[in-house]
């Protein structure tokens, strides 16, 4: 339970140090924006409740893809391989800011423990 509490805290550290980055609160945005699209898809063209929807939504866009839920419709069908194509490029693109964030905290506190190491000189690009 702690190593998740950890791991948690560092998860919300790096989304809080990535906010700052316009880049990163577009495609959080983008994300939230395609999620609750797919969610109110799902819920009028498939008949599923808001909460399988996202659900859904979620593990397609994650590509976790439980199989416990699959459209039924072929419009749904349609819409699920446009969906997968477009979002995956999204919340994984949102994902890597976010490991980013995360990383970039690791290598600070961890030159904070080590005082009196020279920090490595910045990288031109």
């Amino acid at each position: 339970m702690l190593a998740f509490l950890v791991v948690f805290r560092r998860f919300w550290q790096a989304l809080r140090r990535n906010w700052e980055d316009p880049q990163f609160r577009g495609l959080l945005y983008l994300s939230v924006l395609l999620l609750v699209a797919g969610m109110f898809f799902y819920h009028r063209v498939e008949d599923w409740t808001l909460l399988e929807a996202l659900y859904f939504s979620v593990l397609t866009l994650t590509t976790v893809g439980y199989g416990d839920y699959y459209p039924h419709t072929g419009a749904g069908r349609v819409f699920t391989v446009f969906y997968v194509l477009l979002g995956l490029g999204i919340v994984l693109a949102l994902l890597a800011q976010i490991a980013s964030g995360a990383a970039a905290a690791h290598a600070e506190r961890s030159r904070r423990r080590r005082p009196g190491e020279v920090p490595p000189a910045p990288s031109a690009g």
